[in-house]
């Protein structure tokens, strides 16, 4: 039930990330990975039976969503596929544990094929992300090995699965080899992603260089990813590595660059104006592009005190930003993530 490759996702979290101990940071890391590097993938049509509860869930209508799935699971309790998307349902509503327990089911049947397994893997290992955020730093570190593994398997099964390359190279790149994290293995990832998905191979170096403070680096291969056929996302990448230098104006041209190349008013329209917006720039294009999103899907529009995001379900990067935000927020509380 996989889409062609989509263009890789970005995280404009990165600079909340300089939270200092290494406890603070693997917990983070794996939540932000799983929250941030969700791609905002033009998922494939399923098949009719299934169609009714995706269509719910991409909608936002969750509650419909999953008395659609009780239906179906109650009548074939084997239906990996409704496990999945019932997994997501909880996912989409912040609750951690049913979503576990749903993909972890999803994942425990043979009788699928590679491409939904990797599915499954993939969204079981985000549902352990998630329920890191209210993990202590014992639980916190056993999730963060749950989540490679994952990660791993997903990319194993389906070796097309780019959001799951694209979420285990995050990984690689924010957690510490203590929980299996390290720029040596995001390395070899690269090397395996580059034939297929060359955009988001560019992206994951550009990460890596980033990460290692070498910003030239880093903003050649944002470039190379445009070039490698990234789209408004990849654009969107190197708006909000320019914003986080503290470069307005070169942020202004990619967001413009960005727009030009969306032609679907996707969510990228939703990420360009929170860049405006946050670097008070153009606030009459940042207002007029915040709103066309709103008029085209009002459906799918929630609030969580941050401004209005989309929300199909939080498989769409920007409203996952909000949430990995204030999990940020609330951690520099925690006396766990304050020691060394």
């Amino acid at each position: 039930m996989n889409a062609p490759p989509p263009a890789a996702s970005s995280c404009p979290l990165r600079p909340f990330l300089a939270l200092g101990s290494v406890s603070a940071h693997f917990i983070v890391a794996t939540l932000l990975l799983t929250l941030c590097t969700v791609t905002s993938q033009a998922e494939a049509m399923p098949d009719a039976a299934h169609a009714p509860a995706w269509h719910a869930l991409m909608e936002g209508r969750v509650q419909d969503a999953e008395a659609l799935l009780r239906t179906a699971i109650s009548t074939n309790s084997a239906d990996s596929y409704s496990h999945q998307l019932l997994c997501r349902v909880y996912y989409s509503q912040e609750m951690a544990d049913p979503a576990v327990r749903e993909c972890e089911t999803a994942s425990a049947f043979t009788t699928a094929g590679r491409e939904e397994s990797s599915d499954n893997q993939l969204w079981l290992g985000r549902a352990y992300g998630m329920k890191a955020q209210r993990a202590g730093p014992i639980a916190g570190f056993k999730l963060a090995r749950k989540v490679k593994a994952s990660f791993t398997r997903a990319t194993e099964l389906n070796p097309n699965n780019v959001a799951a390359f694209n979420d285990l190279g995050e990984y690689d790149v924010d957690a510490p080899f203590i929980v299996g994290g390290g720029t040596d293995k995001a390395q070899l990832l690269v090397s395996r992603m580059m034939p297929r998905f060359p955009a988001a191979a560019h992206r994951l170096l550009a990460r890596m260089a980033d990460a290692g403070n070498d910003l030239p680096a880093a903003e050649a291969e944002f470039t190379h990813a445009i070039a490698a056929g990234g789209g408004a996302e990849a654009w969107i990448d190197l708006a909000q590595f320019y914003q986080a230098r503290k470069r307005p104006d070169d942020a202004l041209t990619a967001i413009h660059s960005a727009l030009a190349a969306d032609r679907t008013h996707s969510p990228v329209l939703v990420d360009a104006a929170s860049i405006l917006t946050k670097a008070h720039r153009a606030p009459d294009l940042a207002e007029r592009h915040a709103t066309s999103s709103r008029q085209k899907s009002p459906s799918k529009v929630y609030d969580l005190g941050q401004g209005r995001r989309p929300r199909p379900a939080l498989s769409e990067r920007t409203s996952l930003w909000v949430f990995a935000r204030r999990w940020v927020a609330h951690s520099r509380r925690l006396p766990f993530m304050t020691g060394s």
